[in-house]
């Protein structure tokens, strides 16, 4: 999978972003790269370019000579978008010295691809396990107060057989379900996701560190 033109603008536009409101020090990744790499007004210059080099292969981009991994360019752009806001107020929450918001950071890049297993190499059980894990906790922090649809995790990472994955992430939501970091739901009641049948919703559980502030 590569990357195309206008996923390169949105990369700039959020490293302008990045500069505007400061980011994790030390922690410099595709979304939000040029402006951690190079602070303040240089940064939010180099964000208005046409975007980060990248290597050959797409996998990683360069910033003043050092490689980053780059965002998975296989999650469908409203997605992408939904962790990259989830992501930058994951920062904010670490500037503000929130509790576990380190772990909100930690949860949107692997669901972003940015961390964890490379995203261009096949998967192993366990690491998919866990970026899927990660994805349903990040975007049910960015969507603070309603519930998220497995589909909605399965087409973030499966591309175009995203319905493959929908029996394992049924899976890791009970696993999820019996920490409790998440509820399963049908037609708003908690249900057994082992023994539904049906569609069903993912709702926070009492247990899912980091929800947001109100406001954040």
């Amino acid at each position: 999978m590569s990357a195309d033109g206008s996923q390169n603008k949105h990369s700039t536009e959020e490293a302008a972003v990045a500069a505007k409101h400061g980011t994790e020090s030390g922690d410099t990744t595709e979304t939000g790269d040029v402006a951690e790499a190079t602070p303040g007004a240089e940064g939010a210059a180099a964000a208005s370019s046409s975007g980060p080099e990248r290597t050959p292969d797409g996998h990683h981009i360069v910033v003043k000579g050092r490689k980053w991994r780059a965002t998975d360019p296989g999650i469908p752009e409203n997605f992408r978008q939904e962790l990259v806001d989830e992501l930058m107020s994951a920062r904010r929450a670490v500037r503000s010295k929130r509790e576990h918001a380190r772990d909100r950071v930690q949860d949107a890049k692997v669901a972003l691809g940015e961390r964890g297993e490379p995203w261009w190499e096949t998967p192993s059980e366990e690491g998919l396990r866990a970026r899927e894990a990660a994805t349903v906790r990040a975007l049910l922090r960015h969507r603070a107060g309603t519930s998220i649809c497995p589909s909605d995790v399965a087409r973030t990472l499966g591309g175009e057989n995203w319905r493959e994955l929908m029996p394992q992430i049924r899976e890791v939501a009970g696993d999820m379900a019996g920490v409790g970091e998440i509820t399963v739901q049908q037609k708003g009641e908690t249900v057994d996701v082992r023994t539904a049948r049906g569609p069903i919703r993912l709702a926070p559980g009492p247990e899912l560190a980091g929800m947001p502030a109100d406001g954040e």
